[in-house]
């Protein structure tokens, strides 16, 4: 009991902490600011200054390991004929990282995010149709929206697909999935967002989970 009250008591003084000598490029521990915020906010102004023809590094800097244990220093994107380094460690480039979670490469291109994006959902849902026996409409669509769609639609407002073929392999997940329900895998996919009151990916993108209905019982 004593550990927990010092939880709070330690989470309560960085909330005011942040509240109060943070600004407004602060994202952590900040009310109203998401990683969709600071995602499109700092892509933002990277997309403005490769836009304007400068030339545009970002240096990641790893906090993961900022309790207990040391890492050299973070792995940097952008332009590869520039060298950086932190004190006397040289600062390796890379054509690609992650970032809160969302995959970027050094032409800000999202192609590999939606590819990374959609075999993780397919992962988790063929795990899914192996191990779950009873496939009833509940069932199926409550595990759809808590295990799958959220990978879908992550921050799919700085990501969403570009391209029709990145599309499709979104889609496909949803497709797979609603064939799932017992009942309906006769039907077309069409057929079945109707029967199910869905919309298809392409049509609610931009506006996550607006389009899912709410299940009475739960599983």
């Amino acid at each position: 009991m004593p550990s927990k009250i010092m939880e709070q008591i330690l989470l309560e003084d960085i909330k005011t902490y942040g509240r109060h000598r943070g600004n407004d490029s602060q994202y952590g521990f900040t009310k109203g600011k998401s990683c969709l915020n600071n995602l499109v906010t700092f892509y933002d102004g990277v997309a403005a200054s490769v836009d304007k023809g400068k030339a545009t590094d970002i240096i990641y800097l790893d906090s993961f390991k900022a309790f207990g244990e040391t890492q050299g220093p973070a792995p940097r994107s952008g332009q590869p004929q520039y060298q950086y380094r932190l004190g006397s460690e040289w600062i390796e480039s890379s054509p690609e990282e992650k970032d809160l979670g969302v995959l970027l490469d050094e032409k800000l291109n999202m192609i590999q995010q939606c590819v990374l994006t959609a075999q993780k959902a397919n992962r988790i849902l063929g795990c899914t149709k192996r191990s779950v026996a009873r496939r009833s409409r509940e069932v199926i669509l409550s595990l759809y929206s808590i295990l799958m769609r959220q990978h879908l639609e992550y921050c799919i407002q700085l990501w969403g697909p570009q391209y029709g073929r990145d599309m499709e392999l979104l889609e496909r997940v949803q497709r797979r999935a609603t064939k799932l329900i017992r009942g309906l895998e006769h039907l077309s996919y069409e057929d079945r967002l109707r029967e199910l009151v869905l919309f298809s990916l392409e049509k609610t993108q931009g506006t996550p989970y607006c389009s899912l209905p709410v299940l009475k019982g739960g599983l």
